[in-house]
C-alpha cells in the first residue's frame, strides 16, 4: 500500500531528504486514480504538443494570438512535466523521497512556469483588447517585436518570482518531521515543516503572490471591461457574436487559472485545509494543462481547420 511505502521511505531517509505524501494517500482506489492521472498526463502532452505543431506549420495561424497560444501550450507542457512524472514514478517504485536539491529545482520550475503563465494570460487579454477595440492600430501595437518582448517579460518575471521564493523557502531550517503534505514541492506545504518562526516569511510570500496576481488581474479585468463595453455598443447581433467569440476561450482559461491561484495564494490560511490546497494544486497543475488545448481547439474554427489539413496531408 501507499502508506507502507511512505513508512519505508521515512525510515530510509536522511535529513537532506523530504517525503512527498502523494495525491491519494491511503486511498483504496489509489491504483485506479493514478492510472487516471497518467491518462490525463498523456492527454495534456498530446493536446499541447499537437497545438504547438499546428500553429507552427499552418501559415494562417501565424498571428500574435496564436503565437501566445503556442507559448501557453509550451508552458502547460513543461508545467505538467515538472510535477506529474515524479509523482507517478514514486507510486510505481514505492520511494516517495525527494532530495533537498530536487525539491528546490521542482519548486523553482513550477513557480517560474506559474508566474510566466499568469503574465502571459494578461498579455493575451491585452492582445484581444487591441484586436477588438483598436483594430486599425493592431498591426502596430502587436507586431512581432512587441510579441517577443511581451514573452521575454513573462519569462523574466516568472523566473524572478521563482528564484526569490525558492531561495527563501529552501534556506529555512527544517525539522526532522519531513513529510510534505502534497504531491510536489510547493512553498506553502514546505513552510509547515520549518522549525523557525515563519510569520514574517509568510507575510512576504503573501505580498509576493498578491503582487504577482494583482497586476495581471487588473490588466485582464481592464481589457475585458473595455471589450465587453464595445461589444455591448455593437448594433448587429452577428457583430456582437463574432467579437465575443474571439475572446470567450481566453476568458474561460483566465477564470480557471486565476480562480485556482486566488484560492490558494490570496485567501487566508484559515479558509482552507491542507487537503483542499492539494486538490486545488492538482486542478491547476494537472487539469488546466489538459483543458487549455481542448478549450482553444474545440471552440476555434481556425485550429480545427488546421487539424483537418494536417490529417488530410498525413
Amino acid at each position: 500500500t501507499m502508506y507502507s511505502g511512505n513508512q519505508t521511505s521515512e525510515n530510509q531517509t536522511s535529513s537532506t531528504y523530504f517525503i512527498l505524501m502523494g495525491l491519494f494517500d491511503q486511498t483504496k482506489y489509489a491504483a485506479f486514480l493514478y492510472t487516471l492521472i497518467f491518462v490525463l498526463f498523456l492527454m495534456a502532452l498530446t493536446g499541447n504538443a499537437l497545438l504547438i505543431l499546428l500553429i507552427h506549420r499552418e501559415p494562417c495561424l501565424h498571428t500574435p494570438m496564436y503565437f501566445f497560444i503556442s507559448q501557453l501550450s509550451l508552458i502547460d507542457l513543461m508545467y505538467i512535466c515538472a510535477t506529474v512524472p515524479k509523482m507517478l514514478m514514486d507510486q510505481v517504485t514505492g520511494d516517495y523521497t525527494i532530495s533537498h536539491l530536487g525539491c528546490g529545482v521542482q519548486m523553482f520550475s513550477y513557480l517560474t512556469l506559474a508566474g510566466a503563465e499568469v503574465f502571459l494570460l494578461s498579455a493575451m487579454a491585452y492582445d484581444r483588447y487591441a484586436a477588438i477595440c483598436r483594430p486599425l492600430y493592431y498591426p502596430l501595437l502587436m507586431n512581432q517585436k512587441v510579441c517577443h518582448l511581451f514573452m521575454s517579460g513573462c519569462w523574466f518575471l516568472g523566473m524572478f518570482d521563482g528564484l526569490l521564493l525558492t531561495v527563501m523557502t529552501m534556506s529555512l531550517p527544517f525539522c526532522q518531521f519531513r513529510k510534505i503534505m502534497s504531491f510536489f514541492c510547493e512553498a506553502p506545504a514546505l513552510l509547515k515543516l520549518s522549525c523557525s518562526n515563519t510569520p514574517l516569511y509568510e507575510m512576504f510570500m503573501y505580498l509576493c503572490c498578491i503582487l504577482m496576481l494583482l497586476a495581471p488581474i487588473i490588466i485582464v479585468s481592464g481589457s475585458y471591461v473595455l471589450i465587453l463595453r464595445l461589444i455591448h455598443s455593437i448594433n448587429s447581433a452577428e457583430g456582437r457574436r463574432k467579437a465575443f467569440a474571439t475572446c470567450s476561450s481566453h476568458m474561460v482559461v483566465v477564470l480557471l487559472f486565476f480562480g485556482a491561484g486566488i484560492y490558494t495564494n490570496m485567501l487566508p490560511r484559515s479558509y482552507h485545509t491542507g487537503e483542499q490546497d492539494m486538490t486545488v494544486s492538482a486542478f491547476y497543475t494537472i487539469i488546466t494543462p489538459v483543458l487549455n488545448p481542448l478549450i482553444y481547439s474545440l471552440r476555434n474554427k481556425d485550429v480545427t481547420g488546421a487539424l483537418r489539413n494536417l490529417m488530410l496531408s498525413g
